[in-house]
């Protein structure tokens, strides 16, 4: 076992260790909701206004090369957009933070449920960060792979706790 997911000398995490590593991860997923619920406002400010506009002036006021690759593909994007497609990606971001609030509530009251959905959760994007890195997209795809592994093998870990604790008759939040 990883000396990450141990106490001193190889011994499993203290139950209030668990919960307390369980609320940070809490945390991170309440601050990924966040972000996507400021994201989706700053669409839902972009409906019945010139999108491509807009798109211009961040790719001016970031000093990007238009002419390259990315904020080509950018002001593309937005000089396409309709308003219909800007509700559909604000109901895509309402959807997300909402998925990752209940799932911040879950890991902060300690459920079980919580805990295989976060494992899930942060395996299914695993693909998509590997991908990302065999593409070239180093540093970030890295960074995220490196923070998914550790949330997934740690709600493993402890949801193979939680079991250990149900068999042993030791008290846990339910």
């Amino acid at each position: 076992m990883s000396n990450a997911l141990c106490g001193r000398k190889g011994l499993p995490l203290t139950p209030e260790r668990r919960e307390e590593a369980i609320r940070a991860i809490a945390l991170l997923e309440a601050a990924k909701g966040t972000v996507v619920l400021l994201a989706g406002f700053g669409l839902l400010s972009l409906i019945h206004h010139d999108v491509q506009h807009v798109a211009e002036v961040i790719v001016r006021h970031l000093h990007l090369n238009p002419a390259r690759r990315s904020p080509q593909i950018f002001l593309h994007a937005a000089a396409h957009i309709t308003d219909r497609r800007l509700w559909l990606l604000v109901a895509g971001a309402g959807a997300y933070c909402l998925v990752r609030f209940i799932e911040a509530y879950g890991l902060w009251r300690q459920r079980g449920w919580a805990e295989a959905f976060a494992a899930l959760s942060g395996a299914i994007y695993m693909p998509f960060e590997i991908e990302r890195l065999l593409r070239g997209e180093k540093p970030i795809a890295a960074i995220a792979l490196a923070v998914n592994v550790a949330v997934v093998a740690f709600m493993l870990y402890a949801l193979r706790m939680r079991r250990r604790d149900a068999a042993t008759g030791a008290r846990r939040p339910p």
